[in-house]
């Protein structure tokens, strides 16, 4: 469940195949559980043993206020309302840190760094309606816990003048500068204005982030194009972060909405140098994998299913 779409589907059992995968978008249903009914209806098959739930928000307590949408719930009313008998609830990118292990090479693409380190720590972020961060961490032989946390919501690293600039008219807007303000779908447009404000260049007809990216990937604007290296440099700036604060051997993933629609234009931005861009430690990161997630259909389904199977 993010901020845009809820993604759906089902399985019939532990380490079954997961099937009848729907999307609908979240804005079409008033609550959540209106989008559930409208799922299970359509797959006529009855009420489900066991639900997980990977949610764009923290799970603090039993009542869920999701911070890209208007959806609020109740786990426990949820549970009732359907009568599930099992209702686990977690963070989107917790669920896909736990997909991370069974993504196929051919759903991954490359962007700098040497190989992984086996049984090393994993980095996870990703941009959408909002930025996802989480990783793994090795347990044992075999295992793994996922992070859940809310890293997309860290002061914003900002380093030049331009970022600055951004970062001090985004604190104006909203009061603090996350990094979620800048690497995100909204942050891609506020940035974007604020620099055609700063430039005192007419935004046009851009009304969204697909425009920005549209603006500079097909026609160059100056503007727009400065908007999508300064998002890319960020994203960077922040997985870079995160691979030294969890010591991410192991390489670290991006996924998320927006940077796989990029395509290759990604791979030459400013990401890999910013990721690197770390001191004493640009040899250490240097080192680290990163690796796009490709998937057509969204790996934290699969996460979602793990979760489940981990309470046996």
């Amino acid at each position: 469940m993010g901020g845009t779409n809820a993604r759906f589907a089902w399985q019939a059992g532990p380490g079954e195949p997961i099937t009848d995968v729907r999307v609908l978008p979240c804005a079409e249903h008033a609550r959540l559980q209106d989008a559930i009914r409208v799922y299970l209806d359509d797959l006529g098959r009855g009420t489900p043993y066991a639900v997980a739930i990977a949610i764009a928000n923290p799970i603090t307590g039993d009542h869920i206020r999701m911070t890209n949408h208007h959806w609020s719930f109740s786990q426990s009313a949820v549970k009732a309302e359907f009568g599930f008998h099992t209702l686990r609830l977690l963070n989107d990118f917790t669920a896909l840190a736990l997909a991370l292990p069974d993504l196929p090479a051919a759903e991954l693409r490359q962007v700098g760094g040497g190989q992984a380190q086996p049984r090393a720590a994993i980095g996870l972020v990703g941009a959408g309606t909002g930025l996802g961060v989480s990783g793994l961490l090795p347990v044992g032989r075999t295992g793994w816990v996922p992070l859940e946390g809310e890293g997309g919501h860290v002061t914003l690293p900002a380093t030049t003048a331009r970022e600055r600039l951004v970062m001090d008219g985004l604190i104006h807007r909203y009061g603090h500068a996350s990094a979620e303000r800048v690497t995100s779908g909204q942050g891609l447009l506020d940035t974007y204005l604020l620099l055609c404000e700063a430039d005192g260049v007419d935004i046009g007809s851009v009304v969204g982030a697909a425009d920005v990216s549209d603006a500079a990937l097909k026609n160059g604007q100056p503007q727009a194009l400065e908007a999508l290296n300064i998002f890319c440099a960020m994203l960077g700036s922040v997985a870079g972060n995160l691979a030294l604060t969890l010591g991410a051997r192991g390489g670290v993933y991006v996924g998320g909405g927006i940077v796989p629609r990029l395509g290759t234009w990604f791979d030459g931005s400013p990401f890999r140098e910013r990721f690197e861009t770390k001191g004493r430690f640009k040899s250490y990161l240097a080192e680290l994998p990163v690796w796009v997630i490709t998937s057509a259909r969204s790996p934290a389904l699969m996460g979602a299913a793990r979760a489940l199977d981990a309470l046996g």
